[in-house]
């Protein structure tokens, strides 16, 4: 394992007391063991527990909140009490929501399918803000049904402080109690699930998207369901699929990258699917929620800076005074690893770097699989250009070491 994932890993567990550090474990990537907070895979129709590491988890849910907003609109709708065209006002409370959001004004208003679909495919903080309220008629009320929805549906260790999943100590789960919801999501609402499935939708002029990435990953197994990302909580995906008319779900919680975290789920479902149990393994029901409190992904202080948290090695192309130039480097590069057949070629990281208050932009091809770095280099020496091989150790702020 590389000494900076060992480095990260242990500065990533200095950041919870205790028994929370199991809650992370090393799962594979294609360049390299990356750090994973608790996932599970479970058959729909049965239960069934197929794949699983610390499911019961206390865990942020982030995001994936709005499963619980979506399905409380689900059972208005079903009950008649909202009809697809009802119409959403925005309060001042609801329109202050920072984003992700759609920016509706004060005394607004969108319909209930449009905020449906905001959800899914924009993840909008003030639509779900302002669903509670719809609801509810005030946040308290809309939560303390939120809770108790959890409650009812077995979701043991699951407790919400709104409806949107903002930072908030008050909205506890588990991967656990997230299958459980998904799959209530699923069996009570056949008719609304296709919302899940949702991509992108047109607000007016405006196009609203680009939904959730997994979806089209999977596909064509995949159809829905959500993302969510908090700092606390790391990037996190539920996820559902149905292959050979079975249907699987899939939660991965706490990754520091979105597509790690939607290549392993990926992987994880290829796994899944292919494996012949019985029905032995124990039902998701039977696992048991640890209590606690959630450990913490990223602190404030580490949220949002410049980090490479990519196993792989990268490829340093020269370092160019605009992004747009270095993009092109870029882009060239990626050609040339596409000519000598490369399989996975790697990520896009162009990244600014100030050296006596200038700064520039340094064109890399960053997580490449274990020689590959090396060939393409070897390819642009022998045509006496630029390239120089890094280790994800390299990767140090402030950066000058890629100032060329």
């Amino acid at each position: 394992m590389k000494l900076r994932l060992l480095a990260g890993l242990a500065a990533l567990l200095g950041l919870v007391a205790g028994p929370a550090a199991a809650q992370f474990t090393s799962v594979v990537s294609p360049t390299g063991p990356v750090t994973a907070g608790p996932y599970i895979i479970v058959d729909a129709h049965t239960g069934e527990t197929l794949l699983q590491s610390n499911a019961g988890a206390p865990w942020y849910p982030a995001s994936l909140t709005k499963l619980m907003t979506i399905y409380i609109v689900f059972q208005e709708l079903k009950a008649g009490r909202l009809t697809l065209q009802t119409a959403v006002p925005f309060s001042a409370h609801a329109a202050s929501m920072p984003p992700a959001k759609l920016g509706v004004g004060v005394g607004q208003s969108i319909t209930v399918e449009q905020a449906l679909e905001s959800l899914v495919a924009h993840s909008a903080n003030d639509v779900a803000a302002a669903l509670g309220e719809l609801v509810g008629g005030s946040k308290p009320a809309f939560t303390q049904r939120m809770t108790q929805t959890a409650a009812h549906l077995g979701m043991t260790a699951t407790t919400f402080d709104n409806a949107n999943g903002l930072p908030d100590p008050g909205n506890l789960t588990t991967a656990r109690d997230l299958v459980i919801l998904a799959m209530a999501l699923i069996r009570d609402f056949p008719q609304y699930y296709s919302y899940f499935q949702t991509q992108h939708f047109m607000l007016g002029k405006r196009w609203v998207g680009p939904g959730v990435r997994f979806v089209r990953m999977y596909a064509p197994y995949a159809d829905g369901l959500k993302t969510g990302f908090i700092c606390a909580s790391g990037f996190n995906l539920v996820g559902s699929a149905v292959r050979d008319g079975r249907r699987l779900i899939g939660v991965a919680l706490g990754f520091r990258r979105a597509d790690l975290r939607d290549e392993f789920l990926v992987r994880l479902f290829d796994e899944a699917y292919s494996l012949k149990t019985g029905g032995a393994r124990p039902k998701v029901w039977q696992i048991h929620n640890d209590g606690g409190q959630p450990p913490v992904v990223f602190s404030q202080s580490e949220c949002g800076t410049i980090r490479y948290d990519m196993p792989g090695d990268a490829a340093w192309l020269g370092t160019y005074g605009t992004w747009a130039a270095a993009r092109q480097v870029y882009d060239r590069g990626t050609t040339e690893l596409n000519r000598m057949g490369v399989a996975q070629p790697g990520k896009e990281y162009i990244l600014p770097v100030t050296v006596n208050k200038a700064t520039r932009q340094a064109a890399i091809i960053a997580d490449l699989q274990p020689g590959i770095a090396q060939r393409l280099c070897a390819d642009y020496h022998a045509r006496k250009q630029f390239c120089e091989v890094k280790k994800p150790q390299d990767f140090e702020a402030p950066f000058r070491g890629f100032w060329r």
